[in-house]
């Protein structure tokens, strides 16, 4: 039997994200998390960082488990045409970039909440499927995922996974230097 990759794929990352959403609302480390962690933005950053790193590392080993022919995984192909995953993270980063356009998930009731963490879990998967062929899309040659040019995606990945946990773990402390430092300086005297 094949299964296609996105099917997997698409599987686990409802399966990850279900999980992530559920560790947040009936765990300790989910009660710690609402107690130190604000929700809007750095709670959604953190659940984007999540989902990044988690979606990255999911279809680095699919790509792998499909071209040494491990399990029933094949390739997404549309009347002979390879679709590479980069298309399904550029949909994911469309769709969550009009769905907050459109303001949604800023209200603050339920719903709204949960939809702004699904939106930043989109967010990060979406990130991770368009950056994992990173080098695919700067040189325009699919051989570039596995030639030394795919270092390039390495790189941006890493890249982009630091700014999300900077935005996730740097904010509040830049925040309280910049807000003490504003502080420090508006009630002294400056001669």
């Amino acid at each position: 039997m094949h299964i296609s990759g996105s099917t997997i794929l698409l599987l686990f990352l409802a399966f990850a994200s279900a999980t992530i959403l559920l560790v947040l609302h009936l765990t300790k480390l989910g009660h710690i998390i609402h107690q130190q962690i604000p929700d809007r933005p750095h709670r959604r950053l953190l659940l984007a960082s999540v989902s990044f790193f988690i979606t990255f590392l999911a279809v680095r080993l699919l790509v792998e488990s499909i071209t040494h022919h491990i399990g029933p995984f094949g390739y997404v192909e549309s009347g002979g045409v390879h679709i590479h995953h980069l298309v399904w993270g550029i949909l994911l980063l469309l769709i969550t970039g009009y769905a907050t356009l459109a303001e949604a998930g800023t209200g603050d009731e339920p719903i709204s909440i949960l939809i702004s963490r699904v939106l930043a879990l989109g967010y990060g998967i979406g990130a991770a499927l368009t950056l994992d062929e990173f080098a695919i899309w700067l040189n325009l040659d699919a051989m570039d995922y596995w030639g030394k040019k795919n270092r390039e995606s390495l790189d941006a990945i890493v890249l982009f996974g630091a700014l999300l946990a900077i935005g996730t773990w740097g904010a509040p402390v830049f925040n309280r230097l910049l807000g003490r430092a504003a502080d420090d300086s508006s009630g002294e005297d400056c001669r």
